[in-house]
């Protein structure tokens, strides 16, 4: 535990445990969120195949993910972590210039 807290620049235990029940909620509410999204938008295996069915599922899924990260981190009263956080994920990918 002391490991995590110095590389994510927390203080207490109760900070990791509600950090990781944000991590679970947010991957589980962007999941079920992702399939009436897709549905609305008549997007299915039927219409699609089912590589492009599942492609645009997971893409949706990661666009859906980093807004509710945050968003749930603010609920959970850990917003600056989550937004350092998401900032330093999305330099990862390439937006970089969009955050400066």
């Amino acid at each position: 535990m002391k490991k995590l807290k110095e590389r994510w620049g927390i203080d207490s235990n109760f900070q990791i445990i509600v950090i990781l029940v944000v991590f679970a909620v947010t991957g589980s509410t962007a999941s079920v969120i992702g399939k009436p999204i897709l549905s609305y938008l008549n997007i299915n295996p039927e219409t699609f195949s089912a590589f492009g069915y599942w492609t645009l599922r997971i893409i949706l899924l990661f666009i859906v993910y980093q807004f509710m990260l945050v968003g749930f981190g603010w609920l959970f009263g850990q917003y600056k972590f989550f937004w350092n956080f998401e900032k330093k994920m999305l330099r990862r990918i390439g937006f970089k210039r969009f955050l400066n």
